[in-house]
């Protein structure tokens, strides 16, 4: 008879759980029409306006369809715009608009509040190397996922 794991100390159903904990608390206290992934490519864009979609999606960790889908919403709702590289015409460029910048601004506070409460659940002293462990976690690369050349 095979056995069942433990949840409670199997490290995939936790991070699943703690995203859970995350996206109900984004839903309750920054937005419930912008989610924490249209937030990064926000944040993104504030910091390295004009890059394009593959870097976009490298520097938020999302795949390349997903960070399509998500500046395709955002353009609709005059959050980003798209303009055509004028040095390599197959390249679309990215940027805020007023409005998203306005948006991105007004979210800012309340995602940073979140982000205090989850780290609350942990004492002090293990927040900084909570944040590192996950960092780790969140860095393994497609490498060391599939086993590596």
């Amino acid at each position: 008879m095979a056995r069942a794991l433990d949840l409670h100390n199997y490290v995939g159903h936790l991070i699943r759980r703690a995203e859970q904990v995350h996206t109900a608390l984004w839903y309750r206290h920054v937005s419930r029409e912008i989610t924490s992934q249209q937030f990064a490519v926000l944040n993104a864009l504030r910091r390295d306006p004009g890059i394009d979609q593959r870097t976009l999606a490298r520097f938020t960790s999302l795949d390349r369809s997903t960070v399509n889908h998500i500046v395709r919403r955002l353009t609709d709702q005059h959050y980003v715009t798209q303009v055509r590289d004028e040095e390599d015409r197959r390249r679309t460029l990215l940027s805020l608009t007023a409005e998203g910048a306005g948006l991105l601004d007004s979210l800012i506070g309340p995602a940073e509040h979140i982000n205090e409460q989850l780290l609350s659940a942990l004492p002090g002293n293990e927040r900084e190397q909570a944040v590192g462990i996950l960092r780790k976690i969140a860095s393994m690369d497609d490498e060391s996922i599939h086993g590596g050349p």
